[in-house]
């Protein structure tokens, strides 16, 4: 009885609605779950209205797949989410270590957060070194992180003012 996998679009922020789409429950059912589930804990904005993280909607989908298709019950949901998140929280992600000092320690020069004339380099694809090509994934990966980036830099500048 398993459940279909959902695509959760490359966004920052979620609204309820949208939420409510992926994970396909009404949005009481979800304002439930945050009673019940304190993990699945959405901020709010100035007006009141979720904005639920990426983070948000995968515990969501958890939290569905464990009382729909595997029938727990809320406090045995809630036990087994908590004990899933301690044991993904222990796991740490180890990198090797660079062969060469110079792999890791190459000088970059990055704008300032609130610099104006900040603008994405579409060719920019060459290392520092000039010798190698970054593949079309890892590319795009991090073109998507760049415009995540602006976004957040843009809420900042707009609350600082």
């Amino acid at each position: 009885m398993g459940q279909a996998a959902v695509v959760i679009p490359e966004k920052i922020y979620f609204k309820i609605g949208e939420v409510c789409d992926l994970v396909g429950v009404q949005a009481h059912v979800l304002r439930y779950w945050e009673t019940e589930f304190p993990m699945l804990s959405p901020q709010k904005n100035r007006s009141g209205q979720r904005s639920y993280r990426r983070r948000d909607v995968e515990i969501s989908l958890r939290i569905k797949e464990l009382l729909y298709d595997e029938m727990f019950t809320i406090a045995g949901a809630k036990k087994k989410l908590q004990v899933e998140m301690r044991e993904t929280s222990k796991l740490k992600i180890v990198h090797p270590e660079p062969k060469e000092k110079a792999d890791y320690l190459r000088p970059v020069e990055a704008p300032g957060l609130f610099e104006d004339e900040l603008e994405l380099d579409d060719h920019a694809e060459t290392s520092t070194a000039g010798a190698e090509i970054l593949e079309p994934e890892k590319r795009e990966a991090l073109k998507s992180l760049a415009h995540h980036l602006l976004e957040l830099r843009e809420l900042l500048a707009a609350r600082t003012r």
